[in-house]
């Protein structure tokens, strides 16, 4: 069987990086064209030292791109949407890992980053690339957006128990996400100026993190109210750390009535036991009881932990994951197996190292 063909755009920061790492030891696909405008010529390996010896392919143009199977966009956020019409005459499915079509209102687009949309007609078509919430649509879909790396975190740590109906509305969700620097890019800046982020903790968005337009909207969905949004105050901080690679969020849920702690294992364990890359991490004594970023580094893992506050009717949830992994690149793998019919693990069974 012909294996399928896949290319890159905006293939020299990080996450393309992982991408090509992937499609690159993935036994159904063929890594057929890296594009990167900034180094049109040169080797993979100029950029990604870690694929060395793995492939020969060097850097296309933009304007040189060939036709292929399916389309991996690594641009930034705003690049995409003005150029989509080209690039789906390009491919028949379209993986998009910015921000330009996680949000299915334009008007939610519009609130959250500040200027309306130029493909509004397409954000209804659209499939937020969460396997673990829109399997089925994944199946049929052309056009998939990649997932915040925060939010996706957030996401995977509460969906049950807004599945569940658990969740008291008339109180704010509360979260914190901790952060690595490499969630914001290759692009060096004052913020990743080594003297400046060596032993940080910035708290850099407290308020107004572009990541809660995608809990309001998927948290909505799992809540029973379509696409009008989580009727709920969404209270997001967001924090940078001593970190290279790694997300922890620390979510704080109060629930509509008091509920003991097996109820709250079943509700975990039902939304999760068949989920591949979701696990329980709930110990009671350990380094390693809570989920962890670390030892997470390279996996497409999501770990996910909570803790209850019986008295306070609160939930404590804790999440983790690799933001260039199971926060987009690897995300965007699984979601690619996902489309094509195939085990969603192809590619992605790395389980990160310990120690590291």
């Amino acid at each position: 069987m012909n294996r399928i063909r896949a290319t890159i755009v905006g293939g020299s920061g990080y996450t393309g990086g992982e991408v090509a790492r992937l499609l690159l030891f993935h036994p159904e696909v063929e890594l057929a064209q890296v594009v990167s405008s900034s180094r049109a010529g040169q080797y993979l390996h100029s950029a990604h030292p870690n694929l060395r010896g793995l492939s020969t392919l060097r850097f296309s143009h933009p304007d040189d791109l060939m036709p292929c199977d399916v389309l991996f966009l690594c641009l930034p956020h705003g690049a995409t949407m003005g150029e989509i019409a080209r690039y789906r005459q390009l491919a028949p499915r379209v993986i998009d890992l910015s921000a330009d079509f996680r949000l299915r209102d334009p008007q939610l687009y519009q609130r959250w980053y500040g200027n309306a949309h130029q493909a509004p007609d397409l954000l209804r078509e659209a499939v937020y690339g969460l396997p673990e919430l829109h399997r089925e649509e994944l199946r049929e879909a052309t056009l998939v957006s990649g997932t915040g790396c925060m939010a996706t975190t957030a996401i995977l740590g509460l969906a049950p128990l807004y599945r569940a109906g658990l969740v008291d509305a008339n109180v704010p969700l509360v979260l914190e996400a901790k952060v690595g620097s490499s969630a914001a890019g290759a692009k060096p800046g004052n913020s990743s100026h080594h003297p400046e982020r060596s032993g940080a903790v910035r708290s850099f968005q407290p308020t107004g993190h572009r990541h809660s337009a995608e809990l309001i909207q998927e948290l909505g969905l799992l809540s029973g109210h379509g696409n009008t949004g989580l009727p709920q105050i969404v209270a997001f901080s967001a924090t940078s750390i001593e970190l290279v690679r790694g997300i922890l969020v620390t979510a704080h849920v109060f629930t509509k009535e008091r509920i003991d702690e097996r109820q709250l294992w079943r509700v975990y364990r039902e939304a999760y036991q068949r989920e591949p890359f979701i696990r329980i991490v709930k110990e009671r004594t350990g380094v390693y009881r809570y989920p962890e970023p670390k030892i997470l580094a390279g996996s497409n893992y999501c770990d996910v932990g909570f803790e209850l506050d019986v008295e306070q009717q609160r939930i404590v949830v804790m999440a983790a994951l690799d933001n260039l992994m199971k926060g987009a690149a690897g995300n965007a793998v699984q979601a690619l197996n996902c489309m094509f019919g195939w085990d969603e693990m192809l590619g992605l069974t790395f389980p990160g190292l310990h120690p590291v």
